[in-house]
């Protein structure tokens, strides 16, 4: 688990820049003991207490906004400081243009004071707990109402750590019986016992169904006990297919059973948790969730004003809560209907660095409609409900001022994602062109850790010119879905390149845990220079796509296959050349290697295992002499390409290596993944 103290170790390289770097001509300052009828200029309160800073960042915000209005359009930097502490937003923090900064010299700056660590938080501390009479071992805790309406959260933390709303199983998974639901409303046949009248009763349990890369989340709403058959409130997708598909329950009062689960009962608006073993809930901070996002930066697209030259630094962003619609929801795919708790549409030249962004429901940052040259780097983003980056939309515009495009993901630690909801993706690249995606280290997620494209098939996009390079990924699928990759790529995307990035353990659940995957329509796409290795399925895939390059690229151990192919097209699918591919379990190739609408050649091959040669060697069926009679890998070699220690994934070459006679270069993962401050 990662507390908020841990978390914040990332906010704390903000000490390593300096605040000078932006000179500001306006300070605010904002400290927990601050008064928002202060003139929030001075960092403490003074001794008669009739000045000091600014309570709440809204007051600040709004002081600045003023501020620069008065400045008759001089250039003019704004800082906003905040004080150590935690500040409880009761509604997010809303930027429009009239908070821009002036320039990039003169920009608006919040962020924090000298070397300490604020936090913006979406929750608040539950208090009050006390021993539960009448079940032994529990604790609960009376819920206030906000704003008259019942608090109705879906996530607890007690001292900084995620608790698990009440769930059955509490490991593992129930199955359901055949084919996955596709009725209106969907239907699901169910085990008997594995699920209950009376949960279709309360309203508010929820089924949790994992159905290939996608899920569905939804309220059971009926039950036939007799003929094993639960109804749920909304409709499956056409997609969200998967024999004996995998499912559990939450918020199921009875399924509050285990150390470290919790039930909020909506009727009585009493919350239950059963503490972990030597937790003591009324000494412990147990924090729940009010608010869904923490930040709204929002343009003027009829006006054609963006938000420009804002800058994030040093902050905490902690504590939101993801929401549900009345029928659940069914996923198409990398949890697209999940927002980014720091959301921004028409946004230009803004920075968010040296920030933390943890225990939150969705995605953290989503940079959507109209967002350009957005820089975010050296952020920790850590314990997400959803995934962690948002770049661009599903919607192809054709307007420039609606384009995004030109921005920089550079040098984030993004892990432990998917918690509530597992197709999440790391870092997700929509219909944007001419982004950076490097030094990041991805890992601990259940589905793709960076995916580029959102178009399937041959049309045309804005998806094009996009750098993935210099990245760790790592721990990436976990056996939880199945058709996901570490490296996800969809449509025509024109001077796209996947460059010496590190990738290794990629597991889906059944098929479909490659390192590299270019999936339906991949097209004039660069991958080389990138060591994959542990990888379940095979360390490259092409679905189908056109005309893609991968050179210099080292793949090994696959598990089942090391390259699959699955759709032979009348034009080239791919070039393949100048790669090592090493391995000591499964098929060199997998899936479709029919036509030859592909070219091989000048690559090293060497099958580990006792007694393997060339003479052993199969090419999709093809001894190594019929593999050349169909013209591919005639100048290849089978052989052991001499790395320094391949048993510990030092991939380095020997220097009698015979890969240098192919052409091959040495890869140099050293500048791999994140770069700290200098």
């Amino acid at each position: 688990m990662w507390p908020v103290s841990r978390s914040l170790g990332v906010a704390g390289l903000v000490a390593i820049v300096p605040f000078t770097l932006w000179s500001a001509d306006l300070t605010f300052y904002v400290a927990p003991n601050g008064n928002d009828a202060w003139s929030g200029r001075r960092p403490n309160p003074t001794a008669g207490h009739d000045d000091g800073p600014f309570a709440t960042p809204a007051a600040a915000l709004a002081a600045a906004r003023t501020a620069r209005a008065g400045h008759n359009g001089s250039p003019a930097s704004v800082e906003i400081l905040l004080r150590d502490g935690t500040y409880e937003l009761t509604e997010p923090l809303r930027l429009t243009p009239e908070d821009s900064g002036s320039d990039r010299d003169h920009p608006l700056v919040i962020g924090a004071y000298r070397h300490e660590k604020p936090i913006l938080s979406g929750g608040q501390r539950l208090t009050g707990w006390q021993p539960a009479l009448d079940r032994p071992g529990l604790w609960k805790a009376n819920v206030p109402a906000q704003a008259s309406h019942p608090w109705l959260f879906r996530q607890l933390f007690v001292n900084g750590q995620r608790r698990q709303r009440a769930r059955t199983p509490n490991t593992g998974f129930f199955r359901i019986q055949g084919a996955s639901p596709q009725d209106h409303p969907a239907k699901i046949h169910f085990a008997p016992g594995d699920i209950k009248p009376e949960w279709a009763e309360r309203g508010d349990v929820e089924l949790i169904a994992l159905l290939a890369w996608a899920d569905l989340r939804m309220p059971i709403r009926a039950v036939d006990d007799l003929n094993h058959v639960a109804t749920l409130a909304g409709d499956a997708r056409p997609s969200n297919r998967e024999s004996d598909a995998r499912y559990y329950i939450e918020n199921a009062p009875d399924a509050l059973d285990s150390p470290g689960e919790w039930y909020l009962d909506r009727r009585t608006a009493t919350v239950l948790y059963w503490p972990m073993p030597g937790e003591n809930p009324a000494k412990s901070e147990v924090v729940a969730p009010r608010l869904p996002d923490l930040v709204v930066i929002q343009g003027d697209f009829n006006a054609r004003k963006a938000v420009r030259h804002v800058v994030w630094r040093g902050l905490t962003f902690a504590y939101t809560d993801w929401r549900l619609g009345e029928d659940g929801y069914a996923d198409t795919q990398a949890a697209i209907a999940t927002p980014g708790d720091f959301r921004a549409d028409g946004a230009v030249d803004c920075v968010v660095e040296d920030c933390t962004f943890t225990h939150l429901g969705n995605y953290a940052l989503e940079f959507n409609r109209g967002c350009r040259r957005i820089r975010i780097d050296h952020n920790e983003l850590v314990d997400l409900g959803g995934g962690g980056i948002r770049i661009g939309e599903t919607e192809v515009r054709q307007d420039p001022f609606d384009l995004t495009d030109h921005n920089e993901i550079a040098d984030n630690e993004i892990h432990h994602l998917g918690r509530v909801f597992a197709p999440a993706v790391g870092v997700l690249i929509l219909q944007s062109g001419q982004n950076q995606v490097v030094h990041n280290d991805i890992h601990d997620l259940f589905y793709t850790a960076i995916s580029v494209g959102w178009t399937w098939g041959y049309r045309e996009t804005p998806c094009r010119d996009n750098l993935i390079g210099f990245n760790r990924l790592y721990d990436i699928g976990q056996g939880m879905l199945s058709d996901m990759g570490a490296v996800y790529t969809l449509g025509i995307q024109r001077g796209t390149v996947v460059r010496n990035n590190l990738v290794h353990d990629v597991n889906s659940f059944t098929y479909g845990g490659w390192g590299l995957y270019t999936d339906e329509g991949s097209s004039d796409i660069l991958l080389e220079n990138n060591v994959v290795y542990r990888t379940k399925s095979a360390g490259f895939h092409q679905h189908y796509g056109r005309e893609n390059i991968l050179r210099n690229n080292i793949f090994a151990f696959g598990k089942e296959h090391q390259l699959m192919r699955t759709r032979a097209e009348p034009h080239l699918s791919f070039t393949f050349e100048r790669n090592i591919v090493y391995f000591d379990s499964g098929d060199l190739l997998g899936s479709n290697w029919s036509g030859d609408n592909f070219k091989m050649d000048d690559n090293l091959y060497f099958d580990t295992r006792p007694g393997a040669s060339t003479a052993t060697l199969r090419l999709a069926g093809n001894t190594w002499e019929q593999w050349h009679q169909r013209g591919q890998d005639v100048h290849s070699l089978v052989a052991d390409p001499r790395f320094v220690n391949p048993a510990k994934y030092d991939f380095r070459l020997r220097r009698h290596s015979p890969a240098f006679q192919l052409g091959f270069h040495p890869i140099d993962l050293s500048q791999v993944g994140v770069r700290h401050h200098s």
